[in-house]
């Protein structure tokens, strides 16, 4: 008797070209192969099966009871098999989940913002579930409790797939009518002004601009330190501080001066990142290009 260990599954196409051809050299044609192979591969079946399953006739071959019997069940497997072997398929419109996406407050407001107008328009029944960074954002990636981060270089770990998306440079910023909003790119006037500065808990008062100065022998007033850019832009537009930001995250605010600042400072790169689990998977694909074309890359 017959079973799945032994049982040559490569056989099933053939016995399904010959329940509808009811002919062994029709069968040859559609399957690409000789006559004799094809009844090689026949005999074979009647092996495996202990049935004869076809008998010759002069219009050609009928099948027997077993083989009648067999015809549904063989053609619901190669079915499958073929469902299986197909590129799964994606459709934005139709598409109905929730993408669950860590990133910091600047990518917040800088990426994913553009990327939500993004879904709505192109694939209104995705919804986007956004968190912080957490620490351990990466096993967070490998359990499906995150399908994608954004992130710094020296955030991932290189276990991940990445996609670098652009490279970001650092503005001086001020309120419209700040006194001195001409002269935001002399070193000294920079310096003599007060600083607030944004720090994901509202404690740190030196950055990366303060390393810049430090290099040139000189430094800064920092006089605020708050926890998210929201509340930097609002308390630049309404009081005299200066701050460095981002250049993409004002680039479309109103109410705000932007100078190139007067000292070279460091900036950064940011990343998508994903877990390979979901590397090949159509719908993962499609939205982490989308959001590169967000981010013009």
């Amino acid at each position: 008797m017959a079973n799945i260990k032994t049982f040559d599954l490569n056989l099933l196409p053939v016995m399904d070209a010959l329940l509808e051809t009811r002919s062994v050299s029709k069968a040859a044609e559609r399957l690409g192969v000789t006559q004799p192979a094809v009844s090689g591969m026949l005999a074979r079946l009647r092996d495996s099966l202990d049935d004869p399953l076809f008998v010759r006739t002069q219009r050609g071959i009928l099948p027997t009871p077993r083989a009648e019997a067999l015809a549904a069940s063989i053609k619901t497997a190669l079915d499958a098999v073929e469902n299986i072997l197909q590129e799964q398929s994606f459709s934005p419109s139709q598409a109905a989940f929730t993408l669950r996406i860590a990133a910091t407050d600047y990518a917040q407001r800088a990426l994913l913002l553009p990327f939500l107008r993004l879904l709505h328009d192109e694939a209104p029944g995705i919804r986007l579930s956004v968190c912080p960074v957490a620490p351990d954002f990466a096993r967070q990636l490998a359990e499906g409790l995150l399908d994608m981060a954004l992130v710094t270089p020296e955030m991932a770990p290189e276990n991940l797939m990445t996609r670098r998306l652009f490279d970001e440079t650092y503005v001086t910023i001020a309120r419209t009518d700040h006194p001195q909003r001409q002269r935001l790119d002399d070193l000294d006037v920079f310096c003599g002004l007060d600083h607030a500065i944004m720090s994901h808990d509202g404690t740190a008062f030196s950055g990366s601009t303060d390393e810049a100065l430090a290099h040139l022998q000189r430094q800064r007033r920092v006089v605020a330190s708050v926890p998210n850019f929201t509340i930097l832009m609002d308390l630049i537009r309404q009081s005299d501080f200066i701050a460095l930001v981002p250049q993409r995250l004002v680039a479309n605010e109103e109410g705000l001066f932007i100078a190139p600042p007067p000292v070279a400072v460091r900036g950064f790169q940011k990343m998508l990142v994903w877990h390979e689990r979901l590397h090949h998977a159509p719908a993962q694909k499609w939205l982490r290009q989308k959001l590169a074309e967000v981010a013009g890359c």
